[in-house]
Protein backbone atom coordinates (compact mmCIF):
# COMPACT_ATOMS: atom_id res chain seq x y z
CA UNK A 1 0.00 0.00 0.00
CA UNK A 2 2.85 1.89 0.58
CA UNK A 3 4.16 1.90 -2.66
CA UNK A 4 0.85 2.71 -4.02
CA UNK A 5 -0.27 -0.05 -5.71
CA UNK A 6 -3.80 -1.38 -5.29
CA UNK A 7 -5.43 -3.02 -2.85
CA UNK A 8 -5.81 -6.19 -4.90
CA UNK A 9 -1.92 -6.72 -4.57
CA UNK A 10 -2.77 -8.11 -0.98
CA UNK A 11 -4.14 -11.27 -2.56
CA UNK A 12 -0.92 -12.79 -3.34
CA UNK A 13 -0.37 -12.27 0.02
CA UNK A 14 -3.17 -13.33 1.91
CA UNK A 15 -3.93 -16.24 -0.48
CA UNK A 16 -0.29 -17.71 0.12
CA UNK A 17 -0.36 -17.44 3.86
CA UNK A 18 -3.82 -19.02 3.40
CA UNK A 19 -2.00 -22.03 1.78
CA UNK A 20 0.45 -22.43 3.93
CA UNK A 21 -1.86 -22.60 7.43
CA UNK A 22 -3.99 -25.24 5.72
CA UNK A 23 -0.69 -27.36 4.44
CA UNK A 24 0.52 -27.24 7.81
CA UNK A 25 -2.25 -28.73 9.18
CA UNK A 26 -1.60 -31.40 6.72
CA UNK A 27 1.44 -32.50 8.97
CA UNK A 28 1.61 -34.75 11.56
CA UNK A 29 1.66 -33.11 15.15
CA UNK A 30 4.92 -34.48 16.26
CA UNK A 31 6.47 -32.71 12.73
CA UNK A 32 4.56 -29.49 12.86
CA UNK A 33 6.79 -27.06 15.20
CA UNK A 34 9.59 -28.64 12.26
CA UNK A 35 7.91 -28.01 9.25
CA UNK A 36 7.21 -24.14 11.12
CA UNK A 37 10.52 -23.98 11.20
CA UNK A 38 11.81 -25.12 8.25
CA UNK A 39 9.18 -22.37 6.65
CA UNK A 40 11.39 -19.40 8.50
CA UNK A 41 13.97 -19.77 5.56
CA UNK A 42 11.74 -20.72 2.46
CA UNK A 43 10.04 -17.15 3.67
CA UNK A 44 12.91 -15.33 3.85
CA UNK A 45 14.29 -16.33 0.42
CA UNK A 46 11.04 -15.36 -0.78
CA UNK A 47 10.98 -11.98 0.53
CA UNK A 48 13.97 -11.23 -1.12
CA UNK A 49 12.72 -12.44 -4.42
CA UNK A 50 9.56 -10.02 -3.85
CA UNK A 51 11.87 -7.57 -2.72
CA UNK A 52 14.01 -8.03 -6.35
CA UNK A 53 10.87 -8.64 -8.06
CA UNK A 54 8.05 -6.21 -7.21
CA UNK A 55 9.43 -3.47 -5.28
CA UNK A 56 12.77 -3.46 -7.62
CA UNK A 57 15.41 -3.43 -5.12
CA UNK A 58 18.09 -5.65 -6.00
CA UNK A 59 18.99 -7.90 -3.58
CA UNK A 60 22.98 -7.48 -1.81
CA UNK A 61 25.36 -9.96 -1.00
CA UNK A 62 24.47 -9.41 2.59
CA UNK A 63 20.84 -10.24 1.83
CA UNK A 64 21.65 -13.49 -0.31
CA UNK A 65 24.21 -14.80 2.31
CA UNK A 66 21.71 -14.49 4.88
CA UNK A 67 19.02 -16.18 2.88
CA UNK A 68 21.21 -19.10 1.96
CA UNK A 69 22.14 -19.77 5.95
CA UNK A 70 18.31 -20.08 6.48
CA UNK A 71 17.86 -21.88 3.52
CA UNK A 72 20.57 -24.21 4.69
CA UNK A 73 19.05 -24.69 8.55
CA UNK A 74 15.98 -25.31 7.03
CA UNK A 75 17.50 -28.42 5.31
CA UNK A 76 19.67 -29.34 7.80
CA UNK A 77 15.77 -29.24 10.30
CA UNK A 78 13.78 -31.17 7.15
CA UNK A 79 16.62 -33.50 6.45
CA UNK A 80 19.12 -34.08 9.27
CA UNK A 81 19.75 -37.56 10.80
CA UNK A 82 16.84 -38.35 13.22
CA UNK A 83 17.66 -40.98 16.30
Amino acid sequence: MRLGKPIWWLLPGVFSLIVFAYLLTLVQTEAAGRAYAAYGGIYIAASLVWLWAVESVRPDRWDIAGASICLIGAAVILWGPRG
